[in-house]
């Protein structure tokens, strides 16, 4: 071997002869006999990075995404910052070229310093205004959400797993010229992979026709000295398919999380939309009863990060490289329109303990409730709160 050369896939492959192997397989990671750049047959697999990191005081809210989808041959990414009750996203996609451990996709990159510990995040878009230099930093051993399998009719709509770890973050974010510090901003990162929706609908639906329903609620918080956790997915009749409820002390590791026995949300809706006026969060464990509360700040738009977002949309083709930024006022964002139904309300949260005592934090409550949902009153694909 000629010393001091480099060898790897290029980027740009020979389509006569084309080559499989990519820097992933230099890994005991494999699950089948196949190479790393091959994954099981179905169209919809998927594998994501998600962050999202806001200020203890304020208004201040960022978010990233990152996603590959193997067999649709698609890498995408998302940036986004709130700042002044405006919401900016920057977009990218590219050819994926089978190497799944190529963590860029044009001015959004990710670094994986230190595995479930450190993280990098990095934007370089002057183009588009943005820039940006991140480092994630995990409070505690990630949460390993129970696995997520749900069909409709014999047809499989997501089946994945997915782990939950909440970070403090150093680094800064440049928009449009004016820079700003994020060292003390702690938020909620999570890695998903599996089976969702993504790319281009199915021609055929599925039979027999079935009216839409998903109601999901996600409430990881940040206090002092840890991390609470809870997420419900619940049928039309408010019953739950997949729900789990952990608090993480800061520096706990996996055997050392406390799980609660049971937990459930009380939603009070704000009129005319399917979004939380307020909420609480009632927990059961071996302390006794708890509750927490949310109250919302705002709404930030998951769209900005592609989720049902009607260009941006997860795994959707947009050619070799695309990259594009989009400004919405989040006042002006409609609640009833279909791709505003998805949201994360940046939070002050209190936990009152079962003893009596007050823990203030902050966290997000991401909601999405399409069709019906029996206790928040709601009967047909969009109708709203009274």
């Amino acid at each position: 071997m000629e010393k001091g050369r480099t060898y790897g896939p290029s980027r740009e492959r020979n389509q006569e002869a084309p080559v499989s192997l990519t820097r992933g397989d230099d890994y005991p990671i494999h699950q089948t006999p196949e190479p790393i750049a091959f994954t099981q047959g179905e169209r919809n697999f998927y594998d994501r990075y998600f962050f999202n990191g806001y200020a203890h005081e304020g208004d201040r809210f960022f978010s990233l995404a990152f996603g590959v989808y193997p067999q649709l041959g698609i890498a995408d990414a998302a940036f986004c910052v709130v700042r002044g009750g405006v919401q900016t996203s920057l977009h990218a996609s590219r050819w994926l070229g089978l190497e799944r451990m190529d963590l860029k996709v044009g001015p959004i990159r990710i670094e994986v310093v230190e595995p479930l510990v450190k993280l990098h995040l990095i934007v370089e878009a002057p183009e588009q205004g943005l820039h940006a230099d991140i480092l994630f930093e995990a409070r505690h051993f990630p949460i390993e959400e129970p696995r997520f399998t749900r069909r409709i009719g014999p047809r499989v709509f997501m089946d994945y797993t997915r782990l939950t770890q909440n970070g403090r973050y150093t680094g800064w974010i440049e928009l449009d010229g004016k820079r700003e510090r994020v060292d003390g901003h702690v938020g909620t990162r999570d890695r998903s992979w599996g089976i969702r929706p993504v790319g281009a609908q199915d021609s055929q639906p599925a039979t027999p026709p079935a009216l839409p329903q998903f109601f999901w609620l996600w409430s990881p918080c940040n206090f002092e000295h840890g991390s609470l956790f809870c997420h419900t997915n619940d049928d039309a009749a408010g019953q739950p398919w997949n729900r789990r409820a952990v608090f993480a002390a800061d520096g706990s590791s996996e055997v050392e999380q406390q799980h609660f026995a049971e937990a459930r949300y009380d939603i009070q809706w704000r009129s005319g939309t399917r979004r939380a006026q307020t909420a609480t969060l009632t927990l059961e464990g071996a302390g006794g009863e708890s509750t927490v509360s949310f109250t919302p700040v705002y709404a930030f738009q998951m769209l900005g990060l592609g989720y049902t977002h009607p260009k941006w949309g997860h795994g959707s083709l947009h050619g070799q490289l695309e990259i594009e930024r989009e400004d919405l006022k989040l006042a002006e964002a409609d609640p009833r329109l279909v791709h505003h139904l998805h949201v994360q309300a940046l939070s002050d949260v209190v936990w009152r303990t079962a003893d009596g005592r007050e823990r203030k934090g902050r966290g997000v409550l991401e909601q999405l409730a399409i069709g019906p949902h029996a206790p928040s009153g709601f009967a047909q694909i969009l109708d709203m709160a009274p």
